[in-house]
């Protein structure tokens, strides 16, 4: 598995239309569900979780990303295109999206849809945790 598989995967959820808890590309994703979506793709492991809210709270996104088998997390600054970037927009972190380099790949509430677009300073800030996919061998 590279970065560009996942990228590829990544990139097949483009202008899906933001659905909260959606898993279906085409009809709706969410942040969550586009990295669900990747780690099918690349015949990684993933638990998926289901009955989350809109703004998860008390660390409870991170604490699912941690115990994902196909995630490790990595050093801030060792981010390189492929990883899944765990963001904060307020208090708790509450949004994933995938690093392309200079893009990042996501389903964005507020554009309406999963989209890709320049990590720019502001988004980058955002970031607080950088999570690498990996195959689980059973």
């Amino acid at each position: 598995m590279t970065a560009d598989d996942i990228l590829t995967a990544a990139r097949q959820c483009l202008g899906t239309p933001f659905r909260h808890q959606g898993r279906l590309v085409a009809f709706g994703l969410d942040c969550a569900g586009v990295a669900i979506h990747v780690a099918r793709e690349i015949g990684a492991g993933v638990i998926d979780v289901s009955g989350y809210g809109r703004t998860p709270a008390h660390g409870q996104l991170e604490r699912s990303l941690d115990s994902q088998p196909c995630l490790e997390r990595v050093f801030l600054e060792d981010r390189q295109a492929g990883d899944l970037l765990l963001m904060r927009f307020a208090s708790d972190p509450q949004h994933l999206a995938i690093c392309a380099g200079a893009t990042i790949i996501h389903a964005y509430e507020a554009a309406g849809k999963c989209c890709e677009h320049r990590l720019n300073d502001l988004w980058a800030a955002r970031i607080v945790r950088v999570y690498r996919f990996r195959r689980v061998i059973a």
